[in-house]
């Protein structure tokens, strides 16, 4: 018990780590001298944030999510939930997707729904769809936050989903249809996001000069996109979508600058932006099932 006081106490005097730049500062000091980062002690909380990991738990954060709301689209299937083949096994009914925030050509422009295309990436068709992804965020999260920072990684993976399934509703709405360029009517899945982190390790390998980092991060990229090609039911457009979107994201936020606690801000901004998506999407879904009885 006591042990729990002190580990989960804020730290309010002594030295902790700059998360920007890793230099000691002062846990009350106004700006590291180092770096310039305001407010690097993060009011006394830098070392209980620190022992969350370099991504500050947000892959964790991820996995949790996406893992609570497959099982809460699994419980408003009811009896339809899919069972049928390897690639539909306990598959959510799209009735159950759409109330909770899947994205597309149809939500987003048949029914306004624009939102989704935040609440989309947190969501997932069937049991291999959300192991496979969640196995690359798992990967990739922790390495995205190593290069960039937490803050950063939080951005990445916001901007990029959004850019994804911004981009693929609009294909979906333009192209309807079409044989491996049209875009997708009804749409879910972390894979935009997943893309996006690997946009942002290509940016990273070129502003640093890294050749190992953007040559894993191309391959990696390459070999997810032409596979996608090929499978049944795997959106394209979003993926390159997620990809230039974490790449301007991650130019936009220059690796190699350090993180500044505006940073920080944003980031958490995008989680309850996020949040706020998944909760509408809910309420207005319930609001249109209810109409539609």
């Amino acid at each position: 018990m006591g042990y729990h006081r002190v580990m989960f106490k804020r730290q309010r005097t002594g030295s902790v780590v700059c998360p920007s730049c890793g230099n000691l500062v002062g846990v009350n000091d106004q700006r590291c001298y180092t770096c310039g980062r305001w407010n690097p002690g993060l009011w006394g909380l830098t070392p209980l944030l620190r022992r969350l990991g370099n991504d500050l738990g947000f892959t964790s954060i991820v996995i949790g999510g996406c893992a609570a709301l497959y099982l809460l689209t699994l419980a408003a299937s009811g009896g339809h939930i899919g069972m049928n083949g390897l690639f539909s096994m306990l598959a959510p009914s799209n009735q159950a997707l759409f109330l909770f925030g899947a994205s597309g050509a149809l939500p987003v422009f048949e029914y306004g729904r624009w939102w989704t295309i935040l609440s989309a990436s947190w969501l997932h068709g069937n049991i291999l769809h959300i192991l496979f992804n969640m196995m690359w965020v798992r990967q990739l999260g922790p390495a995205t936050a190593q290069l960039f920072g937490a803050s950063r990684l939080v951005i990445i993976y916001t901007v990029a989903g959004a850019t994804g399934f911004l981009m693929s509703s609009l294909a979906g709405y333009v192209l309807p249809g079409v044989p491996l360029i049209g875009g997708a009517g009804f749409t879910i899945g972390a894979s935009a996001a997943i893309f996006g982190l690997l946009g942002a390790m290509v940016l990273y390998g070129h502003r640093t000069g890294s050749s190992l980092v953007k040559g894993q991060a191309w391959s990696w990229a390459v070999t997810l996109f032409v596979f996608g090609l090929f499978m049944p039911g795997v959106d394209n457009w979003a993926h390159a979508g997620g990809f230039a979107g974490g790449y301007v994201a991650a130019s936009l936020l220059d690796p190699l600058k350090p993180e500044r606690t505006d940073h920080l801000l944003i980031a958490l901004g995008c989680i309850v932006v996020t949040l706020a998506s998944v909760i509408a999407s809910v309420w207005r879904g319930l609001a249109w099932l209810l109409q539609a009885r």
